[in-house]
């Protein structure tokens, strides 16, 4: 099967059987289309120069040894225009992307190469930034609420730290789906996984203060309060505010609170997850809460324990006894 063929039916079983979403879909085409142009690359270097048409590429004749110069190619020769070489998690991607392709085809009946020859790179551990409780605090106390704005900033602040939502997922919110007496509210996350998050005291209170606010009837839960004003009412999606929106938003208090490091939306979902976990919550919990698919995911937070093992050592251990 042409690989352009193979490459399209891929995307459409992700998308439609799979019911994956748009995004990942197109991740999954670029990081096929890229492994299908080098391919074309470099076979077209063992074709006649004369030769003006792209040469034809079965997804049979992918090998092993076709598979480790892929390898070897984006990790010691390829250097993306804008960052440079590619880090071993991104190379994953790749990998994982390709996995799935050869899995696909093998549930076709392709004779194709084994995606369990395709082994993943080692990643080294990953750091996870989150802010501290009094950072927390200056974060927060750098919202200056007497105004529409500031109401709606302070409120999505305390949001995601006290569900520990992504962005994207918080910017998809109406204010049909929050339940603000009860505290607790359904998503839809990634993969189509449903899970429940929960408000906090401030978080409702914060909430219900831009909400009694406001005096529009649009449904998005947090609109935007700038940019082009909406013409038609059947268009008020495009005063739903952005998620780079509210990436401006948190860097904007950040440099107010006086927080040196460079941070982003998803530091509160980090600061949310290891404020669970420092309080004693298990990470089984922790990893429902965070609609994390794998447990392996929510293990990159198990740094918050070495303060817990750290007494533990002090309480026991033999050398520490008076």
């Amino acid at each position: 099967m042409d690989i352009n063929e193979a490459i399209l039916r891929f995307l459409e079983y992700c998308e439609l059987d799979r019911n994956l979403s748009l995004k990942t879909v197109r991740m999954y085409g670029y990081y096929l289309g890229f492994f299908k142009q080098w391919l074309a690359r470099s076979k077209a270097k063992n074709i006649d120069k004369k030769e003006k048409e792209q040469p034809e590429i079965l997804v049979e004749e992918i090998d092993d040894n076709i598979i480790r110069n892929f390898r070897l190619y984006i990790s010691h020769e390829y250097k993306n225009p804008f960052k440079g070489s590619l880090k071993r998690q991104t190379q994953n991607y790749f990998l994982v992307a390709l996995r799935s392709f050869f899995r696909y085809l093998i549930r076709q009946k392709i004779a194709v190469v084994s995606p369990e020859m395709i082994e993943l790179g080692k990643s080294k551990d990953r750091v996870v930034h989150f802010l501290k409780i009094k950072e927390l605090e200056r974060l927060m106390g750098a919202v200056e609420t007497d105004d529409i704005s500031g109401l709606r900033d302070k409120a999505i602040l305390e949001v995601l730290f006290s569900t520990g939502l992504r962005v994207s997922e918080l910017v998809s919110l109406n204010r049909s789906q929050v339940n603000i007496e009860d505290g607790e509210f359904g998503v839809i996350g990634k993969g189509g996984r449903a899970r429940v998050v929960f408000l906090s005291d401030q978080a409702k209170e914060s909430l219900k203060k831009y909400l009694d606010a406001r005096k529009d009837p649009y449904q998005p839960l947090f609109l935007r309060y700038s940019g082009p004003k909406v013409k038609s009412e059947l268009n008020v999606e495009s005063l739903r505010i952005s998620v780079r929106s509210i990436e401006r938003m948190v860097e904007k208090y950040r440099k107010k609170a006086g927080i040196l490091f460079r941070i982003g939306p998803h530091i509160l979902r980090h600061s949310y997850a290891t404020d669970l976990l420092t309080h004693g919550a298990d990470l089984r919990s922790v990893q429902e809460m965070l609609g994390h698919k794998n447990i392996s995911t929510t293990q990159i937070y198990t740094h918050v324990t070495n303060v817990r093992l750290k007494e533990i050592h002090k309480k026991f251990h033999s050398g520490n006894k008076q």
